[in-house]
């Protein structure tokens, strides 16, 4: 993505150590791994706070008599810091390219994005480590107080302690694996929806269990002054290699937003990366957008690409009607290198919502009674005039009385 944006050929993801550089990913330096500390760009980069970049690596002190410059013929250099939460830069994330260059404010801003999504997966990656470690002390101290408790005491006080011990520590990991998957979850969905004038906007998400970390996600995010994008999909899965795709897509989305202003290109850069990086293959759905506003209190123009996802629903307060809205062509997100994508355009005048959903809310199976699409769209009509917060509280209510299976996630857009 990085090579993409600057039209470079190479691009590195780092981590900088006391006396070496590693290169954990690589785009264009295949045979390269580490390198001395002070033979390398990156050692200098990871000391600054903002975006490090030099034009024409020749003509600057900094690098001029650089012998990694020299070996590989670098002219040009800009990276971003990988900053962790606490304020520790631990690496960067570097394009290089064999010939002079500059860089623009707007690629600059990308490069820094990746590195949050970089930092964001290492944050990751380490609550996913530290939960399995808890969860092996607590196995480890339970196998020890099995065998303590055979040694010294008789057959039916072993088999009541333990008894009540397996009852302890099987709480003790419910509530361990409910703690890190709730803050995992937390890390795959924005922590807040953004101020949009002349928009209302709300959002849910129903867990189908408290245990396990979802594969459904939303976003609304500004473009600029004037635009905003939004994205709404469901993986296949749950659990941990879900929540990696997941995490994987919305970063993706995000900066495939900045940079691409057509939405079907976007959904195809994302099914090139799930192909790419998804071992074995990962699909998903999505419906991915971007709203501008028509100016003057007349609504929203709004482009949406369709990726195998249901159809949303325009709702009109005026008429009480629910219109299905849904590009005629876009199939599954990571599913086939061929995969096409079509995208639909609407206005949505003031007092029109806009509901998206995943399919957990329209196939509880295990429900006393069922609930699909038409079942929604007369629930939502309804509730035409209620607006996102009012229709989205309503959901709320409903949801756990359907007993999805799935998880369920909601976003709901009003023109005021």
């Amino acid at each position: 993505m990085a090579a993409h944006v600057f039209d470079a050929p190479i691009a590195v993801v780092s981590v900088v150590g006391h006396d070496r550089i590693w290169f954990m990913g690589v785009h264009g330096l295949e045979s390269l791994r580490q390198i001395p500390r002070d033979e390398g760009l990156c050692g200098s980069a990871v000391v600054s706070d903002t975006p490090y970049v030099v034009s024409d690596t020749l003509t600057d002190s900094r690098t001029a008599h650089n012998r990694f410059v020299e070996e590989r013929g670098i002219r040009f250099y800009a990276s971003a810091p990988i900053v962790s939460f606490e304020g520790h830069r631990l690496g960067v994330v570097a394009v290089m390219d064999t010939k002079v260059a500059t860089a623009s404010e707007k690629q600059l801003s990308i490069l820094q994005d990746l590195a949050a999504i970089v930092m964001e997966q290492l944050e990751l990656r380490l609550s996913s480590l530290d939960a399995v470690r808890v969860e092996r002390r607590l196995r480890g101290a339970a196998e020890y107080a099995r065998d303590d408790a055979r040694r010294g005491r008789d057959a039916a006080r072993q088999a009541r302690d333990d008894a009540r011990l397996d009852r302890d520590i099987a709480e003790r990991e419910r509530d361990l694996i409910e703690q890190y998957a709730t803050v995992l979850q937390r890390t795959l969905l924005p922590p807040a929806l953004p101020d949009i004038p002349g928009l209302a906007l709300a959002c849910l998400y129903h867990p189908a269990s408290a245990r396990q970390v979802g594969g459904d996600f939303y976003d609304v995010f500004a473009l600029d002054d004037q635009r905003w994008a939004f994205f709404i999909g469901d993986v296949e899965g749950h659990g941990a290699e879900a929540a990696v795709v997941t995490s994987l897509i919305r970063y993706t989305l995000r900066s495939a937003a900045l940079h691409i202003s057509d939405p079907t290109e976007g959904l195809a850069q994302l099914n090139t990366v799930l192909l790419k990086e998804m071992n074995p293959r990962r699909f998903c759905t999505v419906l991915f957008g971007t709203l501008r506003s028509s100016g003057d209190g007349g609504g929203f123009e709004i482009t949406m690409a369709t990726g195998g996802h249901p159809p949303a629903l325009r709702l009109d307060a005026g008429s009480g009607t629910a219109e299905k809205i849904r590009s005629s062509g876009g199939m599954l997100v990571g599913a086939t290198p061929s995969a096409t994508f079509d995208a639909c355009r609407l206005h949505l005048q003031p007092g029109q919502t806009l509901l998206f959903y995943t399919d957990g809310l329209i196939e509880a199976r295990h429900s006393r009674f069922p609930f699909g699409e038409e079942d929604l769209a007369a629930f939502a009509r309804q509730r035409a005039a209620m607006g996102a917060r009012g229709l989205v509280d309503d959901l709320a209510a409903l949801i756990p009385k359907l007993e999805p299976d799935d998880d369920v996630a909601v976003l709901a857009i009003t023109a005021r």
